[in-house]
């Protein structure tokens, strides 16, 4: 069994954080792993992407081929779009529906959600105001996570319970929890 994901947003929205949770949890599932990372000036609102390859198998390669992603779970609605010559016919679009304008010329939101809709498999959601309702508007990045729990078959939504409390144990229990609870608010919400 494999999964591949792609990972996508603009620096600083959590990418990097949903990656180090989901790599957590398939270390400790005893899965291999092959992860790849592009931080192009995510300091200053530039994109921020990371694939990850899971296998209960030996993997050669980080990288995922084109039209080989099992799931693309975007931060924002555009970086979703930038992300589909890589998706499988029959992979999943996960997506928060708030953008993050940082482009003169950004397209307007309708025409980027007509776009998504249009797939097969999408689960959108306000990641943002879903994290604000679970009191932690920093954890948008987690009610993505969740709601890509409910989507792989390869890590049980557990797993990456206990990967979220290994990563964000050393900010303390309030931290663990209110990421814990904008988790199973993304989970509840894409099953």
């Amino acid at each position: 069994m494999k999964q591949d994901i792609i990972l996508a947003g603009v620096g600083g929205q959590g990418i990097l954080s949903i990656a180090t949770v989901i790599g957590s949890a398939a270390l400790t599932e005893g899965l291999y792993l092959k992860q790849a990372e592009v931080h192009g000036m995510s300091q200053r609102g530039g994109d921020v992407q990371s694939t990850l390859r899971l296998s209960s198998e030996p993997i050669m390669s980080d990288l995922v081929p084109k039209g080989g992603a099992d799931c693309i779970v975007s931060m924002e609605p555009m970086e979703a779009l930038r992300y589909l010559p890589w998706l499988k016919k029959d992979g999943w679009i996960i997506t928060s529906t708030a953008p993050f304008v940082n482009i003169p010329n950004y397209p307007p939101i309708e025409k980027i959600m007509e776009k998504l809709e249009s797939l097969p498999h999408l689960v959108a959601l306000d990641a943002d105001a879903m994290a604000k309702d679970a009191g932690s508007p920093r954890s948008a990045n987690m009610v993505l996570l969740g709601a890509v729990a409910a989507k792989l078959d390869i890590l049980q939504p557990e797993a990456l319970r206990e990967g979220i409390r290994r990563v964000f144990g050393r900010k303390g229990e309030a931290i663990v929890e209110a990421n814990l609870k904008a988790f199973d608010a993304g989970f509840e919400k894409s099953m």
